[in-house]
This record gives structure tokens, C-alpha cells and sequence, in this order.
């Protein structure tokens, strides 16, 4: 027989427990306080990965053409305010730029080249015909080196459309371009590009 010393030892040791699941079940209230909001603060710019389906947001207020500076060693590309360094027209490419994402909600900046003095290339020709499929369905981008063009594969089943996040596209390309605006010859980039 047990005397009461030693019981109270016993239920002593069981509330110390570490893992006690009568301290550690969750409240059904506490659930219901709980709701947070995913806060968007990073916004890549760049080409769709190779096994990822995509989405392009329609929306024509979702895409803009501008000008582009790229450092492919960084794998960094600012967008140059041609109104007020015109002199860097000839280091930009030109580019839409459109609001995508991915199957698993990863939301990107993918710029796609525009030809410039009617100069084509079928790899710019074909992201276009890309974004252009993936604002009604979900497509896969892959490079076809022997086809010197990006292949585009539809998705066949049943993929539930995008969850698009509230924001404008302004809001957009402030978080995606935060500090990778060139409005001066003082930018660091102008620096590098011209040697200093």
C-alpha cells in the first residue's frame, strides 16, 4: 500500500515532466486568438527555374516595360531611370517586366527582353510566347540549347489558380527592386561599369 508521502512524490514527479501532455495540450481558445498575416519582404527578379510551373499575373496594370541594367556575375539586375542618366541607355536591355509565381506560392519578377530597332531573338521570342501562356495557365520554361529558344510545357492536370498577394505592383517592385534603382552616375553600379 502507498502511504501519501509517497503519492504526492509520484504526482510531484508527473507535473515536473517535461513532457506532460496535460501542460503541453493546446487550448482550443488559444487556436482561435491566433492569426497572422505572411508579410511579403523579398521578391526575387529573375527567370522562371526549370522545374517550376508558373503563373503570370494577367493584369495589364501587373506588368510595365522599362530599363534594366544586369551584373551577371552578381546575378543582380536594377532597373535604370533613363529620365535622369540618359547616357546608360547603351548598357540596359529593355524589358517587361511581369508580376509571376510559382506552384508553391514563391512570387518573382521575370523581365523578358523586347526587341529593340526590330531586332528579334528567338529566345526572347519564346519567354514572351511563355508569359503569355502562363497568365491562362500553369507552364514550365526550359532552355532548348539546340533550339536556340525556351520550350514551353502546359501543365495537364488540375492546378488550382494562384493565390495573387493584395498589393499593387508598385508595392511590388519596391520590395523586388528596394535598393536596385539607378537614378545617378554616383550608383555604385555606374562606378563599376565605367571602370571607377
Amino acid at each position: 500500500m502507498i502511504d501519501k508521502s509517497e503519492l504526492k512524490l509520484v504526482e510531484a514527479a508527473a507535473s515536473d515532466d517535461p513532457f506532460d501532455l496535460n501542460r503541453l495540450r493546446l487550448n482550443p481558445e488559444m487556436l482561435e486568438a491566433i492569426s497572422v498575416t505572411k508579410l511579403l519582404t523579398t521578391v526575387p527578379v529573375r527567370k522562371p527555374l526549370p522545374q517550376d510551373f508558373v503563373r503570370v499575373r494577367p493584369e495589364p496594370q501587373y506588368r510595365e516595360s522599362l530599363a534594366f541594367i544586369e551584373l551577371k556575375d552578381d546575378r543582380e539586375t536594377f532597373i535604370v531611370d533613363l529620365g535622369a542618366v540618359p547616357e546608360l541607355g547603351g548598357e540596359c536591355f529593355f524589358a517587361t517586366l511581369f508580376t509571376a509565381t510559382t506552384r508553391t506560392g514563391v512570387l518573382f519578377m521575370w523581365p523578358v527582353k523586347i526587341p529593340v530597332d526590330g531586332r528579334t531573338s528567338e529566345w526572347n521570342v519564346s519567354a514572351a510566347t511563355a508569359a503569355q501562356h502562363a497568365m491562362k495557365d500553369w507552364v514550365r520554361v526550359k532552355s532548348n540549347m539546340s533550339l536556340g529558344a525556351y520550350e514551353i510545357f502546359e501543365a495537364q492536370g488540375s492546378i488550382p489558380d494562384p493565390i495573387w498577394p493584395e498589393l499593387s505592383f508598385e508595392e511590388i517592385i519596391r520590395i523586388a527592386f528596394k535598393d536596385k534603382i539607378i537614378r545617378s552616375f554616383d550608383h555604385p553600379v555606374v562606378k563599376r561599369l565605367c571602370g571607377g
